[in-house]
This record gives C-alpha cells, structure tokens and sequence, in this order.
C-alpha cells in the first residue's frame, strides 16, 4: 500500500513540475488542472545539535539534513489535494542516540534517519466550512495539548479527520478524530520508542472572539490509546486521559495577557486512578521594539501521576532542554521570564526559567535559553540556539547544556 501512494505522489509531481502553469495557478476548472495548476514546494533544513549531559560521557554531535518536498493541488469545486514527503539523512557521524541506532553511550538527539510519507490528504471546503481527510499536521490552540513537533526534523502527523467552521459574531469550531499518530521518533520502531500510537482520539476546540484582541477559548482532549505490548505501559496505554479546559488571550495597548485552566483524570484503558489540574497565566509588553513577558505554569500531580500531554509540542515549553518532555510524578511548577527584540537584521531573545516540584518540596533547578534567528529573506534562515540547564539535585535530573545551528532554505 505505501509503495502504492509513493507511485502516486511521484507521478502528481512529475505532472506538476511538467506543466508551464506551474506554480501559477491555484483554481481548477477542471478535475485535471488540479495537478497541472497545482504547486511544487522544497524545504531543506540542515541541523547541528550539540549535547553535553552530567552522567554520559560522550557529548553528542547530531549533523543531520531535513529533506521535503510538498506537492499541493488547485483547487476544484472546493477539492484539494496535497502531499508531502521527508527524509533526514546525517551529515557525517551519526555520534548521538536517535533512540534507533543504538548509540546508547551518546545524549539522545531525537532525529532517526529514514524516509517517511508525512502529509497525504484530500480536503473539501465549502464558504465557512472546511474537512480534512488523511495524514495530516495539526496544531491546536498554542500546541500546549496536541502540536506537530515542527523543531524536530520528523514532525508529529495524525491519521484521521478534522473538522473547521469560521462563523459569525467572532465564533469558530476545530475538532477531530485521530486514529494514528506519527512520532517524532519515526519511520521505524525503535528498542525504546514506538513510531506511532494507535488508538482513538478525539481533539476539540470552540473559540469565541469577543472583540478583535479578546478571545475565550473551551477545548477538551480524549485519549485512548491502544497498549502496545513491546513497549512498557507508560509509553501508550497509561498516557489515555481526558482534558477539558478553558483558555483566554487578550491585548490592550502594548501589554498582553494569557491565562489557561484545565481538569484532567485517567481514561480507556490506562491503570493509572488520578485527577490533577493545569493551570497557566502569562502577562507581557512591548515598548519600543522590546517584548518582555513572564509567566507561571503549573501541571499538577495525584497519586504519584503528574498532568499529560504526550501530543504536545513539548520543546515549546519549560525550556529548550526538554528535561520535562514527561511531567514528574510530583508535578511541575515553571516560574519564567524572558525579552526578545531585533538588532538589525537579527532577532534576538532570552529566556529564564526556575522548576519546582508542585506536589512536594524538590527543587528541580533552573535554566537559561539564548536565541539569535536571521531571516535573510523569504527563501534563506539562519538560526542558533543555546539552553543550559542547571540543578543541585541530580538524582533526578542532571545538568545539561545544548546547542543547536540550523540553516534553512525553502522554494
């Protein structure tokens, strides 16, 4: 079946980069002029990460290059089509643990080799509605609960169908039903991390727009996920949970404010017996090119299970070092701030961040994140990063220092 849809996907690009519309049409009068109309997109993404963790002694090299290609349709009669395939091949050593290639004596750098159908799906939309059918990126709210990874070089796909209305007086619909989700950790199984999670999945977010920068959000997250027998417990079946949740985003002038709430308990299958609480509050301003903001972010813990989010983009947050990409079973509090603003033509931002347990006494250490990105122009970036993680307890987590440099380019 998969060599099937690599046949298809190649001879739709082929018939795209063939045709002298290319690139220059976006309707279709007929079903035909939906490949011939339609575009051709390439993304590369070249990626060092360096990893320096108290307790391993090798430090981590990670040269590895994102290849994708995206083949888009035009659109006919509300129809659309679009297809997008990757692979990341290392550049050099592969001197890390991918969590694949059994380099077990390096700091895990979760970008495995190989190549993978990331994107395949038909969409119709109809004035104010919209269905998607296939493998699909999707990304809910902020990606606090369900998000596709995008800082990885394999990113989080899901295999299913998600529905979208944009209605009136500020009111709109999102919600889906998944039943495959694509890891970051893919094509291919590993001895420590399942490619995908299987089961029933069901995202829903309802938004209400009060005013042009006030908005109030209700969401619910229902996870059932399949056991897979090959991996312990905690990597599927015990992650099923069920969040619902209220979110508020507003701006008055220069400043801004967020704040988020959400239940959560066990559900399907999962052995776990809990019911915690996530609750967020962030204010900021901006004055004269200069954005500063700080927050405070709480997933709770009970019965020994802290709050999950095994969908969400995690590197988004409690720091670049994703220490915490699992919630302690005593909790997390992140207490951070950071200012960001250009000089020049870079963009530059710093941010700081102090974890502590939210169910016990632990102090779990502190971080800095250091960022300077360059967007050249809409075709070429370039970006580096730096995070340091800190702690006098290393019984639990142990220092870290990172360091990433990415150059990208996309046509």
């Amino acid at each position: 079946m998969q060599c099937r849809v690599v046949q298809i996907v190649c001879l739709m690009g082929a018939t795209l980069l063939a045709s002298p519309l290319f690139g220059q049409e976006k309707v279709a009068s007929q079903p035909l002029e939906m490949l011939t109309h339609g575009t051709v997109n390439l993304d590369f993404r070249y990626r060092y990460e360096y990893v320096d963790q108290d307790g391993i002694d090798k430090h981590a090299n990670a040269s590895t290059l994102r290849s994708r290609i995206r083949l888009a349709s035009a659109v006919y009669n509300g129809f659309s089509l679009l297809s997008e395939l990757d692979n990341v091949s290392y550049i050099g050593d592969d001197d890390y643990n991918s969590t694949e290639n059994g380099k077990t004596r390096y700091p895990v750098v979760a970008d495995p080799k190989g190549s993978e159908l990331n994107q395949l799906w038909i969409k119709y939309a109809y004035q104010a509605l919209a269905g998607t059918y296939g493998r699909q990126r999707m990304d809910f709210g902020n990606q606090r609960f369900v998000g596709s990874v995008a800082w990885r070089q394999n990113d989080q796909t899901y295999d299913g169908l998600r529905g979208q209305w944009y209605g009136a007086h500020g009111l709109s619909l999102d919600t889906a039903y998944v039943y495959d989700v694509n890891r970051i950790f893919g094509p291919d199984d590993s001895d420590i991390q399942p490619s995908q999670l299987h089961g029933e999945n069901y995202f829903f977010r309802g938004e209400w727009k009060v005013t042009e920068t006030q908005a109030l959000t209700a969401f619910s997250y229902i996870l059932d996920i399949d056991d897979d027998t090959k991996y312990a417990p905690a990597k599927s079946v015990d992650n099923s949970s069920a969040s619902y949740g209220i979110e508020y985003a507003g701006k008055l002038g220069p400043a801004t404010a967020k704040a988020a709430y959400a239940h959560q308990s066990d559900s399907g299958d999962s052995r776990p017996n809990y019911d915690t609480n996530y609750y967020m509050l962030e204010g900021g301003v901006s004055v004269v090119g200069v954005n500063a903001h700080i927050g405070y972010e709480v997933l709770a813990a009970d019965n020994g299970v802290g709050f999950k989010t095994p969908y969400a983009t995690l590197h988004k947050f409690q720091g670049w070092a994703d220490m915490f990409l699992v919630t302690p079973a005593d909790g997390i509090e992140d207490l951070y701030g950071g200012v960001s603003g250009d000089l020049g033509p870079v963009n530059l931002a710093a941010i700081y961040h102090d974890f502590q347990a939210e169910d016990s006494s632990a102090d779990f250490g502190s971080e800095i994140d250091l960022a300077a990105t360059w967007t050249i122009n809409p075709m070429w970036a370039l970006q580096l990063n730096y995070a340091s993680f800190s702690t006098d307890d290393e019984t639990r987590y142990p220092d870290t220092e990172k360091v990433w440099a990415m150059v990208t380019f996309k046509y």
